[in-house]
């Protein structure tokens, strides 16, 4: 890392972290101070970032993780390079306030148990015309996998892919989605943490990419009416010695009792994590309009309208076996997300779960789905959030401190949207009453 610094004459060094909600943090260094750095941590005031300390016990310590460093293929007239933090407290130990810290306790907890827990986001997000802040408007008309060659859109997404090349960040498939100006870009398969710490960089460089042109990117779950929000269907599986532990080529399904188990454990405790997992208001208007969103706890093989999908894998290949969790929104903070769907999913293997049958029905159909008993995802971040506070798992997973910060913020914010009047209301009733 110090060599390529060196050699490539990189002038600033930025440190890379997130708050609790996701949002991006970063504090530019020399790289004379580097070595100092990884040595001793740089120390700033956690109380200035959103659910880290509070004033009395403010300062923490930001550590680099030198296995995510990174050149940024920009500014090439000013070299400059990034690496992903831990979080300590000023005495070394993990700050539980850290998201990033989170999650690499969860993975060891799994990998004590001997497993290593892989994913792959397929990220969905929509490109808009930002001339007028107040009046942004998708920047075309087309639909799934159309080919887009006149529009600004397919340029934008080209650069960025490039860009994310550049940063080491390996990209499966990219096209356009179903929405207008809608678009998915699918990362490769890697293990959690490290997929965490490219969906923050994959952000990032999307919003880069378009606002140089003059173009707005969102990942707002459900920033149009009339068409389909934005998910981040993950698929993912266990590995262990070196093998694909969710197959099982003498089950019925190729599903391992461990991949069942698995399955069990993300359904029994789905209400309890989508606070987290769709943590903005914003979040439910996309899993209550019914357009390729799950909005019932269920799981099927190949069936989209389920939360928990279980691809058909091709021929010869059990190391594709795997799972597709399907409620996740690109505005999650991933550290957390990852978090609680492996804690559940590993509560699932601890406890023993049954999986209980497969879906048969088409749940995007209301009066089926109801026909057939399936219960529900929350329809509100407020009714999601009590499903958080009853949560042990989730207690157990995020820790004391992000638990209780996260609950007291999103009510807040629930608090806040529940008395602002909205232009629905003034459209619908200013007239009539």
């Amino acid at each position: 890392m110090l060599r390529t610094i060196e050699e490539r004459g990189v002038r600033l060094v930025r440190l890379w972290f997130t708050d609790v909600l996701g949002q991006h943090k970063s504090v530019a260094i020399s790289p004379a101070e580097l070595e100092k750095v990884f040595d001793e941590g740089l120390q700033f005031d956690g109380s200035s970032i959103d659910g880290f300390s509070r004033v009395q016990e403010s300062d923490v310590l930001a550590r680099p993780d030198a296995r995510t460093f990174e050149l940024l293929p920009w500014g090439h007239d000013e070299p400059s390079a990034m690496v992903f933090c831990n979080i300590e407290q000023l005495d070394g130990s993990p700050f539980v306030g850290d998201p990033r810290q989170v999650l690499r306790r969860n993975l060891n907890k799994a990998h004590s148990s001997g497993f290593t827990f892989f994913v792959a986001p397929e990220i969905e997000f929509f490109y808009l015309r930002s001339d007028d802040p107040n009046n942004l408007q998708p920047l075309d008309n087309a639909s799934y996998f159309d080919l887009t060659t006149a529009d600004v859109a397919s340029g934008l997404r080209k650069r960025t892919l490039h860009m994310l090349e550049a940063m080491s960040i390996p990209v499966e498939y990219s096209f356009h989605e179903d929405a207008p100006s809608q678009h998915e870009i699918d990362l490769q398969y890697t293990e959690a943490l490290a997929m965490a710490d490219s969906i923050m960089s994959f952000r990032l460089v999307v919003k880069k990419v378009a606002q140089e042109e003059g173009v707005h990117a969102t990942f707002m779950p459900k920033p149009m009416d009339g068409v389909q929000g934005s998910g981040m269907h993950t698929h993912m599986s266990l590995w262990k010695d070196g093998e694909n532990a969710f197959y099982d080529e003498s089950s019925e399904y190729g599903l391992s009792t461990i991949a069942q188990q698995f399955i069990a454990g993300t359904l029994r405790h789905a209400r309890e994590i989508t606070a987290v997992t769709n943590q903005l208001i914003n979040s439910y208007k996309r899993l209550n309009d019914g357009l390729e969103a799950p909005r019932y706890v269920s799981w099927a093989r190949n069936n989209q309208s389920t939360l928990v999908r279980v691809p058909v894998t091709k021929a010869n290949k059990p190391g594709a076996t795997r799972i597709e969790y399907r409620a996740i929104d690109p505005a999650c903070n991933p550290y957390l997300a990852y978090s609680l769907i492996l804690a559940a999913g590993m509560k699932g293997i601890d406890q023993g779960y049954d999986l209980e049958d497969e879906t048969k029905v088409n749940l995007f159909d209301r009066r089926e789905a109801q026909a057939a008993g399936v219960p529900s995802l929350p329809r509100s971040l407020d009714e999601a959030l009590e499903e958080m506070e009853r949560s042990e798992l989730v207690r157990e997973a995020l820790g004391e401190h992000i638990f209780e910060w996260f609950l007291r913020n999103r009510r807040a914010e629930w608090a806040e949207y529940s008395r602002s009047v909205s232009a629905f209301e003034l459209n619908r009733y200013l007239s009539q009453w």
